[in-house]
Formats: C-alpha cells, sequence, structure tokens
C-alpha cells in the first residue's frame, strides 16, 4: 500500500506521521515544491521510526511526480493555510490553481489512485477535481467532515464533562464556519441522547463551538491547526487501505441524495477498498434539513467563485 501526501507542511507532516506510526501502509512519499523540504521532513520523521516501532518507509521528494507512481491513495494537502481573519473561501484563487496542476499531476502517474481532498476551501476543491479529472466520484473524497466531527464530539465531551470514548457525533454540511450542521438531536454518550444530560441551551454553544472550531484556532495558533487534520486525514487513509467499510461523514458528489445534485457537501459514506463504496442517507428533522440546504447554498456560491 503505497500513499502519497501532496503538502509537506503541518498538516502534511502530521497526516505522514500518523499513517506510518499505525504501520498499514508499506511507503508514504511526501512531496513539497519547496526544495529539499519535504526530503528533510521524511529524514526526520524515518528517524522516529525505530522509537515509534513502524516499519512504514517515507521518503521525500521536491516536486517530482514520477516518485509518486502507483500510488493507491494520494492526498492533497497543499495550498496557503488561513490566516487570522481570512475564511476559507477567500483562499480559492490561489489554491485553486494548485489543486488542479497538483490532481492532475498525481493522476498522470497514478490513474487508479483514491484523492483525498484537504485544501481549502475544501468543498469546492473537491468538486474541483470532479470537473477538471477523469476519476470517478467514488474516488474523490473531500475530507472535511470528519474532522469537524471530532471538533464536534471535543466540544460534546468538555461539556459532559466525559471521557470522549464515551461520545459520538456527526457533522453534515460544508465544511465552513456557517456551514456545518452538527447533529446535536442525534448525538449520544453510550448510546443515550446527550439531550439527556446537558441542557438545550449548553447544546446550542457546542454547535456554535463547533462550527467556528477552526476559526478559534486559527485565532489562536496564527494559522491552521495541524494535528487533528491529520489525525483525521489517517483516519480515512486507513479505512481505504484496510477496507474498513467505515463510516464517516466526507464531501462527495451528490446525484439527489439529501435533495441536492451536482455539488460536492459533507454526508455520511462508507470507506472501503474503492473509495466511497455507498453514501448513506439519514432522514434530517426539518430544521437539519434547512441548514443542510442553507450549507449547500453557501458551497454553491463559492463553487462559483471558479468560474472567475
Amino acid at each position: 500500500m503505497k500513499v502519497t501526501v501532496v503538502g509537506a507542511g503541518a498538516v502534511g507532516a502530521s497526516c505522514a506521521e500518523y499513517i506510518a506510526i499505525k504501520n498499514f501502509a508499506s511507503e508514504v512519499v511526501l512531496l513539497d515544491i519547496k526544495e529539499g523540504f519535504a526530503e528533510g521532513k521524511a529524514m526526520d520523521l524515518m528517524q522516529t521510526a525505530s522509537l515509534n516501532g513502524f516499519d512504514t518507509k517515507i521518503t521525500g521528494t521536491t516536486n517530482d511526480y514520477s516518485k509518486t507512481a502507483n500510488s493507491d491513495i494520494c492526498v492533497i494537502t497543499s495550498g496557503i493555510p488561513r490566516k487570522p481573519g481570512m475564511t476559507r473561501e477567500e483562499l480559492i484563487g490561489i489554491n485553486a490553481g494548485i489543486v488542479k496542476t497538483v490532481s492532475s499531476s498525481l493522476i498522470e502517474h497514478s490513474p487508479d489512485t483514491i484523492m483525498i481532498v484537504v485544501s481549502n476551501p475544501m468543498d469546492t476543491m473537491t468538486y474541483l477535481v470532479h470537473q477538471t479529472t477523469d476519476l470517478p466520484k467514488n474516488r474523490i473524497i473531500g475530507m472535511g467532515g470528519a474532522l469537524d466531527s471530532a471538533r464536534f464530539k471535543y466540544r460534546l465531551a468538555e461539556a459532559l464533562d466525559a471521557p470522549i470514548s464515551d461520545v459520538d457525533g456527526m457533522v453534515l454540511g460544508g465544511h465552513s464556519d456557517t456551514g456545518m450542521v452538527p447533529l446535536t438531536r442525534l448525538a449520544t454518550r453510550n448510546s443515550v441522547p446527550v439531550s439527556e444530560f446537558i441542557s438545550e441551551e449548553r447544546l446550542q454553544q457546542v454547535m456554535e463551538d463547533t462550527k467556528v472550531g477552526g476559526a478559534t484556532l486559527t485565532k489562536l495558533l496564527g494559522t491552521s491547526a495541524w494535528y487533528a487534520p491529520g489525525a483525521a486525514v489517517s483516519s480515512l487513509v486507513q479505512a481505504i487501505a484496510c477496507d474498513q467499510k467505515k463510516m464517516f461523514p466526507c464531501s462527495t458528489l451528490l446525484e439527489g441524495e439529501y435533495g441536492l445534485n451536482d455539488i460536492c457537501i459533507g454526508v455520511p459514506v462508507l470507506l472501503g477498498r474503492n473509495g466511497i463504496e455507498k453514501i448513506v442517507e439519514i432522514e434530517l428533522s426539518n430544521s437539519e434539513n434547512e441548514h443542510m440546504q442553507k450549507s449547500a447554498e453557501g458551497v454553491r456560491a463559492t463553487n462559483g467563485l471558479l468560474q472567475q
């Protein structure tokens, strides 16, 4: 199992590290445009192998896509990160050009790969890969919902004062500060609705904190987060590589599901060796469906900027 990660910055390097530590891939290739950067990151990570007990081979390369040939899974993290006060949508002009070039270069050397898109604005970048490549829809996956759901569960555990392993919850919709749809109605603590433990007001606060999870970290860190995004990507890669049939909310091209067409947005999917093996349709409440449609409107507006 060969995995390529394009972009050796904080998110890409964290992604490579988590994949290696989980020890399910034979090789991880890090690629970056900055001379020597990916090679240095790869060497540093390989020097942790004996300490962390993994046998995955990590190699780095400066913009040489031939080194990525025959990758089973490719992850695109490249692009400029968010700065404080910047929305994901403001990144579109620069990142669209990067993602288009990177995806075509990867497919040239790995035509049967499964592509995971991390670059922001993520839903629109995922849609761009659909529009500009010949990959089938099941092999193009946007990461956002897995990360947003992890942040949701963190906030739920915090509100419940519970171990996070007790908590389950999911976020649908667009990967943006206004587009997320945290499903508080379906969130549970050991199968018991969380509404049995905390007030509606506190649950509303959990929802709002989840929506601005990325912006909160950007303000604190001065740039985008990297540990949780890297871990989220590694979980998707593992589910595919190990054919786990695990359910994650991911951005995928919809063709009628949830009443939406010609849009990539976060919905529950089953991930296995073929990438997205099934889109799972769950019945949303009127309020949830309304929020989902509004989220889709926001994503479509950002998609429209691709034409400008």
